[in-house]
């Protein structure tokens, strides 16, 4: 496990587990962020801020003012995979830096909601009650891609997804709500994407964004 570096601090919940991170990088792991909570990190002396997860609608979310005194008290603020990924594109001009395709996602405006990364997840252990609407566009884009499903059962699968609200998403729930409208055999070959060559994508940017930090502490 690499040392203990002071003074970074990882807002970090559902993307990414801690027994995943922790090998990556030892930081200050701090439960998803939510108003307030990167203004008391920056007040506290932090000299990295690294925002992958945060609240969205149970609590009030991260404010901009916020990473903005971060950054002019002279933290280095990352983001990505989450709330990171989204602040970061709306905050990189002010000297925040975004990380991965999520990140690039929303700053192309290819993503525009907050609802595309929004999941349930338990309280305590953060373990995902749905799946974020970001991953199952990026692997129905990827079976597409793979030849697996055409593009127009990407397409309405897509629009069942979208049509659910965020605590109900789910690949079993899109396919069930597609079932006879869409080719079962298509449907079929998903299932069997789904099994073999599903990718989770808010969790591979949140291990990018946590090696970029890691980078980052080794060169100081």
């Amino acid at each position: 496990m690499p040392a203990k570096t002071p003074g970074i601090v990882v807002f970090l919940g559902p993307s990414l587990s801690r027994d995943k991170a922790e090998p990556v990088l030892e930081a200050d792991y701090r439960p998803p962020a939510k108003r307030g909570d990167l203004y008391l990190a920056a007040r506290e002396g932090a000299e990295i801020i690294l925002l992958i997860d945060g609240v969205f609608f149970q609590e009030c979310s991260v404010a901009h003012k916020e990473v903005i005194y971060a950054l002019e008290a002279g933290a280095k603020v990352l983001g990505a995979s989450s709330m990171g990924a989204l602040r970061a594109s709306e905050l990189d001009i002010y000297g925040m830096e975004g990380i991965g395709k999520i990140y690039q996602a929303y700053k192309s405006g290819h993503l525009v909601s907050d609802d595309e990364v929004a999941l349930t997840f338990d309280p305590f252990s953060y373990e995902p009650s749905s799946e974020p609407l970001v991953n199952i566009r990026f692997n129905l884009d990827l079976a597409w891609q793979m030849g697996v499903i055409s593009a127009s059962c990407k397409d309405r699968l897509f629009h069942f997804a979208q049509a659910q609200y965020f605590p109900d998403r789910t690949y079993e729930r899109m396919l069930s709500d597609a079932s006879g409208l869409v080719k079962e055999k298509e449907l079929q070959r998903f299932r069997e994407f789904l099994a073999k060559d599903k990718r989770d994508f808010k969790m591979e940017d949140a291990l990018l964004a946590l090696e970029r930090v890691r980078r980052m502490a080794e060169e100081n």
